[in-house]
């Protein structure tokens, strides 16, 4: 599955204040900033992003994702 695939189904399922897939068929990532995310734990973060992408890692279209998830203000920070 490319990353723009990926990327869709995420902007599809989650409202994000931010979206970035990279990297090949094999080893995407992605960057997420989602005010969703607002007084969840990071694992919290990865459930509700893997329960979207569940039916493609079910099926085998999807062999992982690597994730970093951020509230918009945890974003605003790291960039400076």
């Amino acid at each position: 599955m490319s990353p723009e695939q990926v990327q869709k189904i995420i902007a599809d399922g989650l409202p994000c204040e931010g979206l970035s897939v990279q990297g090949d068929e094999n080893y995407p990532k992605a960057l997420i900033v989602s005010s969703q995310f607002v007084g969840k734990s990071r694992v919290q973060r990865q459930q509700m992003v893997n329960a979207l992408l569940k039916p493609y890692f079910d099926s085998g279209e999807l062999h992982s994702l690597q994730m970093q998830t951020m509230t918009p203000d945890e974003w605003s920070a790291a960039r400076g």
